[in-house]
């Protein structure tokens, strides 16, 4: 009988999340989706606790929602309250990396941690060895080193090979020439590393690589971007698809039996910018949800995530994000119906697909990068642009409210699209692949005109 209505309810979850039940999510072992299967089991009652999932093999219990260290302040006291918080309703999942904030973040992060018991918590970080200098094996061990000591801890529970994507020539000679990848594969053996995976960005050709070599290397999890615009409208870069739609990236790792982790469920904070005719459609079903609590459901109602990663810089974020995962309420087949014809609708904005991450910044010439393209997507999704004809009769007052806030978001001269020089050295670093030089030099050009 408890196995007919187990059944059950795994049909009625697919049903809701509008998979059929040949789906390759029906093949899966779906464990409890959360710590509420077992209070039930128990007959105890667990409103507003958090959403876990089951990491395969260890069979340990993580928290749906990521703290996702990237974008903290530089305050150790507002770091330590926002981690206190976050651990104390369930959160426990803390990913940071080498790179993020210059290293500070490894240290803010350790240091809040350090606070807690061990077992209160699993720490992710990655192997930054982006930057050619650091490609020899004594570069990128000192780098995997110095993140113990800064996190204060014995072992890394999720290590990461970071922002996997620039293809095979950087794959080869970050990883594999230099026997580094040997090196972790010998760490988790040892215990030292608990689980080892990989970051993707880019060239689906990498992503691909070594998914098919997971006899080799039996990856225990992957991070990918993923949100429900990305899910069948990932960007077209140069006429052809570098980067695969996370329709694919997701499948490919459910069969492979890899879980993942997801980073950017609110597109850099995309979402929570959207046109207001997009948003009301969304008001129009859940008046109270925020467009990031959509996002949020959205992913979290695919069985294959392991956690959902959230950069979140402030109290608020937390609290918010804290309750939307307490639990998590699946979205139904309805919902996800709408969110895909919004999805249609985004994807034919002429936005640049910009998550304002800051990996190519500082720009030797100060460039304010993701500034120039978020204030360019504001515009864009609150219809200033694209312009008009020039023989209309808006063209240049739509023009000059371009140009006025252009000069009120960016501010500083020295920040303006104007001082990029084409020198490319951000190009290697954007893990979108955007080609930004030429989009500096498409926001200079709708920028000529009156009064610049």
């Amino acid at each position: 009988m408890d196995d007919n209505r187990q059944n059950m309810n795994r049909r009625e979850f697919l049903k809701r999340l509008g998979l059929g039940a040949g789906s390759a999510v029906a093949l899966m072992a779906l464990e409890p989706l959360n710590a509420l299967a077992q209070d039930k089991k128990d007959g105890k009652t667990a409103d507003n606790r958090m959403t876990y999932r089951v990491q395969h093999g260890s069979g340990e219990q993580v928290s749906l929602l990521g703290f996702g260290m990237m974008r903290l302040p530089n305050n150790q006291d507002e770091v330590n309250q926002m981690v206190d918080y976050a651990i104390e309703h369930g959160v426990n999942y803390f990913d940071t990396a080498p790179m993020y904030m210059g290293g500070q973040s490894e240290v803010l992060t350790g240091n809040a941690l350090a606070r807690h018991p061990r077992e209160k918590f699993f720490v992710a970080t990655k192997m930054s060895n982006q930057n050619r200098r650091l490609w020899s094996f004594d570069e990128s061990k000192a780098m995997y080193e110095r993140s113990f000591e800064r996190l204060k801890v014995d072992h890394i529970d999720y290590y990461l090979l970071h922002s996997i994507g620039g293809g095979m020539e950087s794959l080869k000679g970050r990883f594999l020439d230099n026997g580094i990848l040997d090196f972790l594969l010998k760490e988790r053996e040892a215990g030292r590393i608990k689980h080892l995976g990989f970051s993707y960005h880019g060239d689906v050709r990498d992503f691909d690589w070594l998914l098919d070599r997971q006899e080799e290397y039996h990856w225990d999890f992957c991070q990918i971007q993923m949100n429900f615009l990305d899910w069948r409208h990932a960007s077209l870069r140069g006429g052809r698809r570098v980067d695969a739609d996370a329709e694919y990236l997701y499948g490919k790792c459910e069969k492979q039996g890899v879980q993942c982790v997801i980073m950017e469920p609110l597109r850099g904070g995309a979402f929570g910018r959207m046109a207001q005719e997009l948003t009301d459609q969304l008001k129009a079903v859940r008046p109270d949800d925020s467009t990031a609590r959509w996002a949020f459901r959205w992913v979290g109602s695919y069985p294959n995530i392991l956690t959902t990663l959230s950069g979140m810089n402030r109290m608020e974020h937390v609290k918010e994000n804290v309750e939307t995962f307490s639990p998590l309420e699946v979205c139904t087949e309805a919902e996800n119906k709408l969110l895909a014809n919004i999805a249609d609708q985004m994807s034919g904005f002429p936005t640049i697909p910009c998550t304002t991450c800051e990996y190519c910044m500082p720009c030797p010439y100060g460039v304010d990068i993701p500034g120039n393209f978020a204030y360019y997507n504001e515009a864009v999704n609150s219809h200033v642009l694209p312009l008009p004809d020039k023989s209309a009769a808006d063209f240049a007052a739509r023009k000059q409210q371009f140009v006025d806030g252009y000069q009120k978001a960016l501010g500083d001269q020295k920040k303006w699209a104007y001082q990029c020089q084409d020198c490319e050295e951000c190009l290697s670093k954007c893990p979108q692949q955007i080609r930004i030089p030429n989009q500096m030099a498409r926001i200079v050009e709708t920028l000529r005109g009156p009064r610049i």
